[in-house]
């Protein structure tokens, strides 16, 4: 996992209600457990037509969008199955950080084990951020904020667990393994 403190990009907005994982990555493509390539089964059904062409419509296929790592999505992002797919193809297609009212628990607790960073706004940022793609946002994981190009910031709530793995790089795992050290230096102490 990267490591994240602060995330700048311009935004991509979806501003669909109730995208669910099936619609971010659809069943048909659950046929590995590798995370390289994901990117390309993204929004599948939305972003290519049936013989595979591009929609010109949809936002990841307009220019402008290219390179933007920041989502912002309609509310109740990621509900549905627990497939872990979903934030990974956000990840393998540059995707960095997912901005809503309301984000799927799952979907929430998968982002943030897999270096997603999702971001809860209030309803009044989020309603400026829908009306303003393409807006140059700065994530600031450390001071726990979102700040907007006209100098508003909007803070977030986050579990501090997950804050501290998101800004160590670690997952839950990585973190256990970084404590071996003193782990073992307690079993050492306290061996009978």
């Amino acid at each position: 996992m990267q490591v994240i403190r602060r995330i700048r990009s311009r935004t991509l907005v979806l501003p669909a209600a109730d995208v669910d994982t099936d619609q971010i990555f659809p069943a048909r493509f659950l046929t590995t457990t590798s995370r390289d390539g994901l990117g390309r089964a993204l929004f599948a059904d939305w972003r290519f037509d049936a013989e595979g062409r591009p929609r010109p419509e949809f936002v990841l296929n307009r220019p402008e969008s290219a390179g933007c790592s920041i989502l912002v999505a309609g509310r109740n992002f990621g509900g549905g199955s627990s497939r872990e797919h979903a934030p990974w193809a956000l990840l393998d297609y540059g995707i960095r950080a997912v901005i809503s009212t309301s984000i799927a628990d799952i979907f929430f607790s998968n982002a943030v084990k897999n270096g997603l960073l999702p971001v809860i706004v209030d309803e009044d940022t989020h309603q400026w951020l829908l009306a303003h793609p393409g807006a140059e946002l700065e994530i600031d994981l450390e001071a726990i904020t979102v700040a907007l190009p006209d100098g508003r910031r909007a803070g977030f709530p986050m579990e501090a667990f997950a804050r501290h793995c998101l800004l160590h790089g670690v997952d839950e795992l990585g973190y256990l393994i970084s404590c071996l050290p003193a782990i073992e230096a307690h079993e050492r102490t306290n061996a009978r």
